[in-house]
């Protein structure tokens, strides 16, 4: 059976864990362990009492105080009941394991804290100041005091003050599991308070809100707040409580705060309009009220919170396995998970030629499309014009015309026209050369186990991309020699069929004949060329791509890394380990989700080992 301390002290627990491991209402895309914990908020207006009402329920003098807004940061305090006799002390989150038995510094810290983040303006900041204090004389409990509601800026503040601390306190209560400690004085007309207003608009029922009606000695003669206190001017679903906080007399004077509390009791004791409702007044009392209901939300609660842990717990091992472990330190280990790193990246980039991811259909696109367009594009209407074929065939022959044919003249005709052969050829070995590379760069990135080792992953694409510069001269190197080797032996057959086809197309060989030194003789050898230049270029467009897939993208798939394994053997256990050199972003990710999927079990086990009954 668990005990109300222990129900109680166990969310303590867990919740100064979270604080520990910065899982206090992060940006996490997880939710948060702490956002599903109940917690307290005092709310109020400025000067409404919620720093005595604080310090009652501590019964210690540790809250900075002046006027206008002094609260400028949210606190979240974490009361921790130890046992009778102990020393009291304090932790603050930002001062990791100092502990503070001087409250004056305490004091003194909070407002030092406070100004580091907002300077010494008027100005406030969301960023929580985490303080525990560990006393026998407190109940377990986390309370987190926050700025005053006000209505008017004064100055050095900006005109938006009142709604950015509405909005403040807004986001904190606003959720389910907060509980609102709703503070108003007692010399304030109930309708005019700021805490009951924007209590009732997150929790209209008032099943999350306590109220508290401080400053009950300071009412004027005669009065008295027990329609407040009966519920008789605004009802809530729990007990209003009354307090009766310190004097600025007591304050000024130190009063110790078992002297005010004793003060307390015998004001609500004596009291002839609260005499009847002593019981159920004073800070005492309301500390051990809000611990009770904490208890029993805490047991509603829980298995809502079980459910959380253990579905963050899958969700952080999920995203431990996709991060990837911690880098074993042994060479052997080391080279294995490079190695398979390696491998995986070889097996997407293999994807990508073979049609499982984008990419191959880029280099197919160059047979299909580009490589004949830029065929079709070549000047030969130009170069096989009528001039230029008078030209050098004129040119050929010298200084003596040629008898039957221009042998010379069609080959120079032949050979100047297939040079202009190599741009398309080496266009397209640059063209699938610029796929691959980009091909490697994508596989990279898509390599999910490559993501944490910046180091290897452009050692990767060093090695990588050498290796399709190689791929890339050899295959230059292979497709200009299929253009040289059509320039270095013509077709015979092509050119034997030609006095034939002349002859059939003339239908007189000696009108052939007469006209051999005419405009029509230099038309039929530019077209006869032109004719054997495209027979060529059919060839060439089969023959390149097949030159270019072999000695490019074949090679690519074959080998892409072999040099890099050979360099890799070659390599010391300390250059492995700069290899394996993580991003920095990802270790760190790592670290968080290691430490939370740590709390998350932990808080898990406590819970599994209290009996909820």
């Amino acid at each position: 059976m668990a005990t109300m301390e222990g129900l109680i002290g166990l969310v303590n627990r867990i919740q100064r864990a979270c604080t520990v491991l910065g899982d206090y209402g992060g940006d996490s895309a997880l939710p948060t362990l702490w956002e599903s914990l109940p917690s307290v908020a005092v709310v109020g207006g400025q000067s409404s009492g919620k720093s005595s009402v604080l310090e009652s329920i501590v019964g210690r003098d540790f809250l900075p105080r002046g006027s206008g807004i002094v609260t400028r940061r949210p606190l979240v305090l974490q009361l921790h009941k130890t046992e009778q006799g102990m020393q009291e002390y304090a932790e603050f989150l930002h001062m990791e394991k100092k502990r503070l038995t001087d409250f004056s510094v305490i004091r003194k810290e909070i407002q030092d804290e406070t100004d580091r983040i907002t300077g010494r303006s008027k100005q406030i900041s969301h960023v929580p100041i985490h303080l525990s204090i560990y006393s026998p004389n407190v109940v377990n409990l986390t309370l987190i005091d926050l700025p005053g509601l006000t209505k008017v800026a004064v100055e050095g503040q900006p005109e938006s003050i009142v709604q950015d601390i509405e909005n403040m306190v807004r986001s904190f209560i606003e959720k389910p599991n907060c509980i609102i400690l709703a503070i108003t004085p007692a010399n304030q007309d109930i309708a005019t308070s700021d805490a009951i207003r924007i209590a009732r608009q997150v929790d209209p029922a008032g099943e999350r809100t306590f109220g508290v009606l401080t400053k009950l000695d300071l009412m004027d003669k005669g009065t008295n707040a027990l329609d407040v206190l009966e519920g008789r001017s605004y009802r809530l679903q729990h007990p209003w409580v009354g307090i009766v906080n310190r004097s600025q007399v007591d304050i000024n004077k130190n009063v110790d705060m078992i002297a005010a509390r004793r003060r307390e009791c015998e004001f609500f004791s004596s009291s002839p309009d609260y005499g009847h409702l002593a019981s159920k007044m004073g800070s005492e009392y309301l500390a051990k009220l809000l611990s009770k209901h904490l208890e029993s939300v805490i047991k509603a609660r829980i298995p809502g919170i079980a459910s959380l842990i253990n579905k963050s717990i899958g969700e952080l091992e999920a995203e431990l396995d996709y991060l990837g472990r911690p880098v074993a330190i042994d060479a052997g280990a080391q080279l294995y998970t490079i190695l398979e790193l390696c491998r995986a990246f070889d097996r997407i980039f293999k994807e990508h030629l073979d049609g499982g991811r984008p990419g191959g259909d880029r280099i197919f696109a160059v047979f299909d499309h580009q490589l004949p367009v830029a065929l079709k594009r070549l000047p030969f209407d130009r170069h096989l014009s009528l001039q230029n074929v008078r030209k050098v065939v004129s040119e050929a022959d010298g200084y003596q015309p040629h008898l039957i044919a221009p042998e010379q003249g069609y080959r120079r005709l032949i050979d100047s026209s297939l040079n202009y052969f190599r741009g398309p050829s080496e266009a397209s070995v640059d063209a699938v050369h610029f796929i691959l590379k980009e091909i490697v760069r994508r596989s990279i990135a898509e390599t999910q186990e490559l993501k944490r080792f910046p180091t290897l992953q452009a050692e990767l694409a060093a090695a990588a991309n050498e290796a399709l510069e190689r791929f890339r001269e050899d295959s230059k190197n292979t497709t200009l020699r299929l253009v040289d080797m059509e320039s270095s032996y013509l077709t015979v057959d092509f050119f034997r069929k030609l006095p034939q086809e002349v002859e059939k197309v003339g239908g007189n060989p000696s009108a052939a004949s007469d006209d051999r030194y005419a405009e029509g003789h230099f038309h039929r050898i530019g077209s006869n060329v032109s004719s054997y230049v495209g027979m060529v270029s059919e060839t060439l467009k089969n023959s390149i791509p097949k030159a270019v897939v072999h000695c490019q993208v074949r090679e690519a798939k074959r080998s892409l890394l072999d040099d890099f394994y050979i360099q890799l053997g070659k390599k010391e256990g300390r250059q492995l380990a700069q290899l394996l050199g993580e991003n920095p972003e990802v270790m760190e990710r790592r670290q968080q989700c290691a430490k939370r999927l740590e709390l998350y079990k932990s808080a898990r086990d406590e819970i599994d080992s209290v009996s909820w009954s």
